[in-house]
């Protein structure tokens, strides 16, 4: 299988260009003077379904011919990425069945019910999502958008990179989460491409870090019973993902569940803007000090914004 190259990321940019955001740039002094880097946060909270998942499901479903949609598609997820296939689907007048986890967030069980998707729930295992997807999709027809092990999808997630360097010029440090690695892909397809002096550093949970202990053994390690606040990093990285991280990723480093809470509720207060734990994740490695950033131009991809609000996690974990 050939891997993506960054003309194919350029491309995407072109296609989903009239239905996604433009999400903004942000600074923040206050953040600046405690890290001691210029930092410049991508706020993909702000994007269509709150999160960077419709840049990939919008690219992935718009890229079909008429042929491969005429049943609709269908995909197991956690919530961002069910929600932004569902929307993607609804914009091009096709059918999406998602299936879910039991566990999933109430917030994204709503958003993805609000896109008028069907929804088949599962219990909270790769293994479920699997078996049950294969289940939705012999019985509808449809065309699996995987999350992340997708090659469209991973040029569509691309784009954000591109958009942030564009926006705000070139980095020292392009850092971003990871989870299946779709965005992480796609981030470091771009960065090789724009910012090809600055390094790629991507973030995980320290409860689910299969991709740190992948990336230092040069080899794929699953997930086993990924256990952390950030529930859309659960996911085990993808093949297609993997492949590329290996080659075009300088660093994969690990934080802990205070310090994402930290970051997160760091954000709330400085930024005055909403962030899920998992767009928490890479300034949490910068405030653990696992990421140099003093004196260092660095861009933050923040992943998402869906945060279910009854269940908030700042007196808990702090």
């Amino acid at each position: 299988m050939k891997l993506p190259e960054f003309t194919d990321i350029e491309k995407a940019h072109e296609l989903i260009k009239p239905f996604i955001h433009r999400t903004p740039v942000l600074t923040s002094i206050s953040i600046n003077e405690m890290t001691g880097g210029d930092l410049y946060f991508k706020c993909e909270n702000l994007q269509k379904v709150g999160a960077f998942k419709f840049r990939g499901a919008c690219n992935a479903v718009f890229s079909l011919t008429d042929e491969q949609a005429a049943h609709g598609v269908c995909t197991h997820s956690s919530g961002n990425h069910a929600a932004a296939l569902a929307l993607a689907a609804r914009m091009r007048g096709i059918p999406a069945y998602i299936v879910m986890p039991e566990t999933a967030p109430e917030i994204k069980k709503k958003a993805v019910e609000g896109y008028g998707a069907e929804i088949t729930f599962c219990q909270p295992t790769l293994e479920a999502r699997e078996t049950t997807l294969a289940r939705v999709a012999e019985k509808t027809g449809a065309i699996e958008i995987h999350p992340y092990n997708n090659i469209q999808v991973i040029c569509g997630q691309g784009t954000a990179a591109k958009e942030l360097i564009e926006d705000a010029g070139r980095f020292d440090i392009l850092l971003c989460p990871i989870g299946g690695g779709g965005l992480l892909s796609g981030t470091a397809i771009t960065g090789r491409a724009m910012n090809p002096k600055g390094l790629v550093i991507a973030a995980e949970p320290e409860g689910a870090d299969d991709a740190c202990r992948s990336f230092h053994a040069n080899k794929l390690i699953p997930s086993i019973n990924p256990k952390t606040i950030a529930d859309g990093l659960l996911t085990s990285v993808g093949e297609i993902n993997f492949r590329i991280i290996r080659r075009k990723t300088d660093e994969i480093v690990t934080v802990s569940e205070r310090g994402i809470v930290r970051a997160m509720r760091l954000v709330w207060e400085r930024m005055k803007i909403i962030i899920e734990p998992s767009s928490a994740v890479p300034l949490a490695a910068i405030l653990e000090n696992k990421v140099d950033v003093r004196g260092k131009k660095v861009g933050i991809i923040l992943s998402g914004g869906n945060v279910d609000l009854e269940k908030l996690p700042f007196h808990e974990l702090l």
